[in-house]
């Protein structure tokens, strides 16, 4: 699940610079936060599964509820953006979270 995080990220980090070079420090900005706001409520859901399996207790209940959490956060996320930072570059921003959002397809490509 880890492995999944780190594609996230690194998804997070080809968007950061892609925006970069065509939109400039707003854009890339704006991409950066795209992709964390889906990368870090993603890796605390991934911790979070670790320790309940780590500690037999994993339910279907528990997941569905920690993702539950994890998609509202990242919704609260993206709604907070524009109220902190109001010179947000839209297209970016759709960028990076979509690369992240897409970074999961290829974990599986990836061998544990």
């Amino acid at each position: 699940m880890l492995k999944t995080v780190l594609l996230q990220l690194g998804a997070s980090l080809v968007a950061t610079a892609i925006a970069a070079v065509f939109f400039g420090p707003r854009g890339a900005i704006s991409a950066a936060y795209g992709g964390l706001a889906c990368t870090v409520p993603s890796w605390i859901f991934a911790l979070r599964l670790g320790v309940m399996a780590r500690r037999q207790l994993a339910t279907v209940t528990g997941f569905v509820v920690g993702e539950f959490i994890k998609i509202a956060s990242i919704v609260g996320l993206l709604v907070l953006f524009p109220v902190l930072y109001p010179e947000v570059h839209w297209g970016a921003l759709l960028i990076g979270l979509i690369l992240a959002l897409k970074a999961n397809l290829f974990a599986f490509l990836v061998r544990n």
